[in-house]
């Protein structure tokens, strides 16, 4: 069984969607969630990010989880929205070194580049985070297999 822990900021745009698109491919042996570095606990995924992921068949329900060493080590793979995020859970998690990488590092073996945070945006601007997510995510399984 491999299990995916998603990472951005609040726990309520980027890691909850990333999270929704892969567990909708019901792809057998992998177990999914998200957390957020500063989430508070029991926060809803925005409205936005519901709009579209329900705009793409995706019936999301969410509550909004702190990072935690319970998370970290029930994690086979971290994969973070951000360089800034892995940093932050390195630092505070040493053992989670050598299995946390930002999503576009692990996806594109580039080790540059974000997601984009559609904190505050427009439902557009999600859409947009989506779609980044989405060929992200499909490049991730192609790796993982």
């Amino acid at each position: 069984m491999i299990r995916v822990l998603f990472v951005c900021t609040g726990n309520t745009c980027r890691s909850p969607m990333a999270e929704a698109i892969l567990k909708h491919k019901n792809l057998k042996n992998l177990e999914i969630k998200s957390a957020g570095v500063y989430a508070m606990d029991g926060s809803p995924a925005s409205n936005n990010a519901l709009e579209v992921l329900s705009e793409n068949g995706m019936d999301f329900n969410h509550s909004s989880s702190l990072l935690n060493k319970e998370l970290i080590d029930w994690a086979t793979y971290i994969f973070t929205m951000t360089s800034a995020h892995k940093n932050i859970i390195v630092s505070q998690f040493p053992t989670s070194k050598g299995k946390t990488y930002t999503l576009k590092e692990f996806a594109t073996s580039t080790m540059n580049g974000d997601v984009t945070d559609p904190y505050g945006g427009s439902v557009e601007v999600y859409r947009e985070t989506y779609a980044e997510l989405e060929a992200l995510l499909e490049k991730m399984i192609e790796k993982l297999k």
